[in-house]
């Protein structure tokens, strides 16, 4: 018996369903997340997420003393120092020398994707920012921010840079099987 093997029309029409799939499967995670986004917004808007924060945030203090974190000097440090990874600074030297990189590589394009996505991220933060206007809480012996504290700029422009280059890296690898999975983000 003879397996015959499927035809390049048949492996294009699969690609098809298979980009679909997972077309549509971007789609709903994507919506699901500004759902979240939203339900989340509504509840910091009307002060709802006021006692959980307090709790959170008195849950890493000293009972006795409030303004003193708890464990060990090295570990206040350690979380400092991983905080920075999303400071501004941080986030504008990556993003200043990566496009710098691929305009010298010759990747135009993906010098602009790269300024783009991060300059659209920070301007829509801010803009959230402003919109929400949520002060951040009173606690002593915390670093300077001078921006409101709802949304995260640290975790939103994390994400928007680390994500932004993380796709280009993958797109970039001849490795096969990350080329699929490169093709897959680039659905969101």
């Amino acid at each position: 018996m003879e397996i015959k093997s499927p035809s390049s029309s048949g492996r294009f029409l699969q690609g098809l369903r298979n980009d679909a799939i997972w077309l549509i499967v971007s789609l709903l995670v994507a919506g699901g997340l500004v759902l979240s986004f939203g339900l989340l917004a509504e509840e910091v808007i009307e002060g709802d997420t006021s006692s959980f924060d307090r709790a959170v945030l008195m849950a890493f203090r000293s009972a006795g003393d409030p303004t003193s974190p708890i464990g060990p000097p090295w570990l206040v440090e350690m979380g400092r120092d991983v905080t920075s990874l999303g400071s501004f600074a941080f986030l504008g030297f990556v993003t200043v020398a990566s496009v710098g990189y691929l305009l010298i590589a010759g990747k135009r394009r993906y010098a602009v994707l790269v300024a783009a996505a991060v300059t659209g991220g920070e301007a829509i933060s801010t803009l959230l920012k402003i919109a929400f206007d949520r002060p951040r809480p009173d606690l002593a012996h915390t670093a300077r921010v001078f921006t409101a504290s709802f949304p995260s700029g640290h975790a939103m422009l994390s994400a928007v840079t680390f994500l932004t280059l993380g796709a280009l890296l993958a797109k970039a690898n001849p490795i096969p099987a990350s080329k699929r999975t490169s093709c897959r983000l680039q659905c969101f």
